[in-house]
């Protein structure tokens, strides 16, 4: 039996914002603070910088991430979470207790 979700379905949303390799887990980094994009990099082995560049403007576009430029000679960018962004910050920490709650998990989880 199929069960529609009407347009304004918060999960369905979530999915839409969030969804993708890479997506939650760059939140998660952000949680910790302002970061410079060699800073994510690093933090997120594997991640293609096409990846992380692709995520932070959807972030950007949607509200959840800022990118400030500073006139600087290397010019330096910081990416951080808006308000909105932060907002996350249950919601992944919720996630992480669930997945952590589950006996015989074999999933490193760290908020």
């Amino acid at each position: 039996m199929s069960h529609p979700h009407p347009p304004d379905c918060g999960v369905a949303r979530f999915l839409n914002l969030l969804s993708g390799p890479w997506a939650t887990l760059i939140v998660r980094e952000l949680l910790h603070g302002p970061h410079r994009f060699t800073e994510l990099r690093n933090a997120l082995p594997g991640i293609s910088p096409h990846t992380l560049t692709s995520r932070l403007r959807q972030f950007e576009a949607h509200g959840i991430v800022t990118r400030t430029t500073y006139a600087e000679i290397p010019p330096r960018v910081e990416y951080r979470l808006t308000p909105v962004g932060e907002g996350l910050r249950d919601v992944l920490e919720a996630m992480a207790a669930w997945a952590l709650s589950i006996p015989d998990a074999e999933a490193d989880v760290a908020v």
